[in-house]
């Protein structure tokens, strides 16, 4: 059994994950939003137009789960469907008013979750530490990235 506790990574991350999504979400229930529907909102801020497809790669759901998302977040006033001017067949995401009022509170909550998140952490253990997680990211990423090619490789 490796004694740097690598064996307990995936437990650790994912129990982090879940532990930030749940203070999120008591922070964030004054305004009524998920953490799953504060991603939404946050992928469209960003990215403003973008496609239900689009949504469901950056947020790494099934499409239908998107779809029944946005159809819960447009009854509720949080962002709406438009025609896309290029191709009708195509419905672009967008935020409402009521979605760009509440977008400067929620970015506050977030913070206010990540500072107890890393409270006790000096400047550069935090550094190393977001440092240590986007590599995990980008080397599992890769991974992906490269078990894709390998299979399509082998399927031609």
């Amino acid at each position: 059994m490796p004694s740097d506790e690598t064996d307990r990574l995936g437990f650790l991350l994912h129990d982090a994950a879940r532990l930030l999504r749940r203070s999120f979400e008591k922070r964030a229930e004054r305004h009524g939003l998920s953490s799953a529907q504060w991603r939404l909102v946050v992928r469209v801020f960003k990215e403003e137009g973008v496609t239900q497809a689009r949504l469901a790669e950056l947020l790494e759901i099934e499409p239908i789960s998107v779809s029944r998302l946005i159809d819960r977040m447009e009854e509720a006033g949080w962002i709406e469907r438009r025609a896309d001017p290029g191709d009708r067949r195509v419905r672009a995401i967008h935020l409402t008013a009521q979605s760009r009022q509440i977008f400067d509170d929620m970015r506050c909550v977030a913070t206010d979750v990540y500072e107890t998140a890393l409270a006790g952490l000096d400047t550069d253990t935090r550094r190393t530490t977001i440092r240590g997680l986007k590599a995990i990211i980008q080397n599992l990423s890769d991974d992906d990235h490269a078990a894709a090619a390998t299979s399509a490789k082998k399927a031609s």
